[in-house]
């Protein structure tokens, strides 16, 4: 569970999540939330940029779901809910991890991924057959919630806490995730509630709402972006795994025994998404699920190779009628369709397309961020900077003056103004152009204008492209359309 390099570019360093994590900081993406009171562990903020792209991945998945599909819309749920909501779903009886903890560094693990961790560091040391062979006992353990055997699994594998260095484990506990509150005026009269632990059920509990006021017809689906919340022993890995992170999420209702079909056609759409949005095919990949939760009947996980890994950014499942079936019988309301074609009423089946907008922008930054080695001999250094698609960057063009006189600063601001109701655009005139151009690289920035004593000669600018560095001359009556075609939304979408 070491692996925290990934493999470079021809000539360039190795990147490690360190290196990730710092430029995200440095640059205003991400900042650890609470900062100057040192810090709340596994809850991060987005700075300037960060919110600006990740907000830009939330606006190209929305598109993709409700305007490239005419039968997919959207809601926008509330966090707090009723809390036999959550017994329905299972997640109070069900929502659980693994835990254990070590006597003598008082450190807690999940238990599972103590266990995936080792079966890892066999498949790296080229024993795959014991590494799978150890994720197989431990799905068969986790199906029988065999905690004592999970126990005796860690000691018989030789795992010890890293820490520490002991294997003076505790037993394995069940620990439920979910956070609770109370909603009251009075502590006596309270009701205990719970933050919302996914988005999925306030789809569910809206299904009939949503069907019959927009004359919804199956198949259709509901799409929804929003905030949950997890309580998780041991959050890791940046943003990777967080206490309160969003989720992008779209349940597709449909006729039951039509569920597989949909089921692979979204695994492969949701797939090319992220092929769209810039992620390399070599660096995806699916992972079937063996072990299947209580509501599924087939499940997928899109990976993406962080450099501490692959990792899960998407799941797609088959749900089944698992969750519209118990809330019908706990809530005693029909939550039946009749559908006109077969002239029949049935609780539709559902197929959910279900990706983490924070692990997302975590897979587009790592996969965006570069180094490369420039130049020959003792000019050769390296170039860093974030190769963003430029429908996500957070800035879409940056203005120079090439110097603070002779009216070029008041030239760049009037083009700063004609571009500005169309995209993100900012100016600088602090240092040289060559300092100015290095620092929108590393925020991804595609475009950067100079306007020199020539614009004001001809009305041209000098534009560069920041992936190859190119320095084209055009008309700046070009440069609103130049610019608006590359980063345009419809870029990524025409490739869905």
């Amino acid at each position: 569970m070491d692996a925290t390099t990934q493999t470079p570019a021809a000539g360039a360093p190795a990147t490690s999540l360190q290196d990730i994590i710092a430029h995200a900081k440095e640059y205003g993406f991400v900042f650890p939330s609470s900062e100057i009171y040192d810090g709340l562990q596994a809850v991060y903020d987005y700075g300037q940029n960060g919110v600006e792209l990740k907000n830009n991945l939330k606006t190209v998945w929305w598109k993709a779901m409700t305007q490239v599909n005419d039968n997919v819309v959207g809601i926008d749920a509330a966090i707090f809910m009723h809390p036999l909501t959550w017994k329905a779903s299972g997640h109070v009886d069900s929502f659980n991890d693994p835990m254990i903890d070590n006597k003598d560094s008082k450190k807690r693990y999940r238990a599972d991924q103590l266990l995936e961790g080792k079966a890892e560091q066999y498949e790296k040391a080229g024993d795959e057959a014991r590494g799978q062979a150890l994720r197989d006992e431990l799905g068969r353990l986790q199906g029988a919630e065999d905690m004592e055997g999970l126990r005796n699994l860690i000691i018989s594998e030789g795992i010890v806490c890293p820490i520490s260095g002991t294997a003076n484990w505790t037993e394995v506990r069940q620990f439920n995730l979910m956070f609770s509150t109370q909603v009251g005026s009075v502590a006596e009269d309270a009701s205990l509630i719970y933050l919302r632990p996914e988005t999925a059920q306030g789809i569910f509990v809206n299904f009939l709402n949503v069907q019959k006021t927009g004359r919804m017809k199956i198949p259709f689906g509901i799409a929804q972006i929003g905030k949950a919340f997890r309580n998780e022993i041991v959050a890791r890995q940046f943003t990777f795994r967080m206490r309160e992170f969003e989720q992008m999420e779209m349940q597709y209702f449909v006729r039951p025994g039509t569920e597989m079909e949909w089921y692979e056609r979204w695994r492969d759409t949701r797939l090319n998404f992220h092929k769209a949005v810039g992620l390399p095919a070599e660096k995806l990949k699916f992972h079937i699920h063996e072990k299947l939760a209580h509501y599924a009947n087939a499940a997928v996980d899109i990976e993406y190779e962080f450099p501490f890994g692959f990792r899960e950014i998407e799941g797609i499942h088959s749900r089944t009628d698992f969750d519209l079936k118990s809330h019908q019988e706990l809530s005693r309301k029909k939550m039946q369709y009749f559908d006109p074609e077969i002239n029949q009423n049935y609780i539709p089946y559902v197929v959910e397309t279900s990706v983490g907008a924070d692990r997302l922008f975590l897979a587009v930054f790592c996969n965006a961020y570069t180094e490369e080695v420039v130049g020959e001999g003792d000019a050769q250094k390296t170039r860093t900077y974030l190769k963003l698609h430029p429908a996500l960057a957070p800035v879409k063009a940056a203005v120079f003056p090439l110097v603070r006189k002779d009216g070029l600063p008041e030239k760049a601001q009037q083009i700063v103004k004609q571009l500005r109701s169309e995209f993100r655009v900012i100016y600088e005139e602090r240092d040289a152009i060559g300092k100015r151009y290095t620092r929108q690289d590393l925020i991804g920035t595609p475009f950067c204008i100079a306007v020199d004593y020539q614009t004001l000669e001809d009305d041209t600018v000098t534009i560069r492209y920041r992936d190859t560095t190119e320095q084209v001359r055009v008309p700046i009556s070009e440069l609103k359309q130049r610019i608006g075609y590359d980063v345009s939304t419809e870029r990524i979408l025409e490739n869905l």
